[in-house]
């Protein structure tokens, strides 16, 4: 079920300068105040794991989209994007069903996503998790 929540042009201009020049190490999008469109929230280049984390709000919704970079057995290094929904359990249920709702909108646009992560809470999104998900 689509919310009808549009994604800001500047979404996808900031996933591009992340995806293809790695201008960013990841970001952050949010619904504006008014909840009819996606924006990004924050752009980062910060290499610290523990900096995205620390990103996700407690008790808020998030979309974010990380470049996870890892060492796979005999292959070296790997890259791989990695989408996360942040659905915390205190968020609010109207917020949550909003969310939910308007991923696809958001996940549609950003072409080129190698991993999709749904979390509640950071046990989900913490790195050796992610990380057993992008090495498979």
């Amino acid at each position: 079920m689509a919310s009808g929540v549009g994604v800001n042009d500047v979404c996808l201009q900031e996933y591009q300068l992340l995806k293809l020049k790695k201008t960013y190490k990841y970001i952050v999008f949010n619904l504006n105040k008014d909840n009819t469109e996606i924006v990004v929230e924050k752009t980062s280049t910060s290499q610290d794991y523990d900096d995205f984390i620390a990103d996700l709000p407690e008790t808020e919704c998030r979309w974010a989209v990380y470049d996870f970079e890892f060492e796979k057995e005999g292959a070296g290094k790997r890259n791989k994007l990695t989408f996360v929904s942040w659905a915390p359990e205190t968020a609010r249920i109207k917020q949550k069903m909003l969310f939910a709702s308007s991923k696809d909108a958001l996940r549609k646009a950003l072409v080129g996503i190698a991993v999709e992560i749904q979390a509640t809470e950071y046990s989900e999104v913490a790195y050796e998790s992610v990380l057993d998900k992008a090495s498979r």
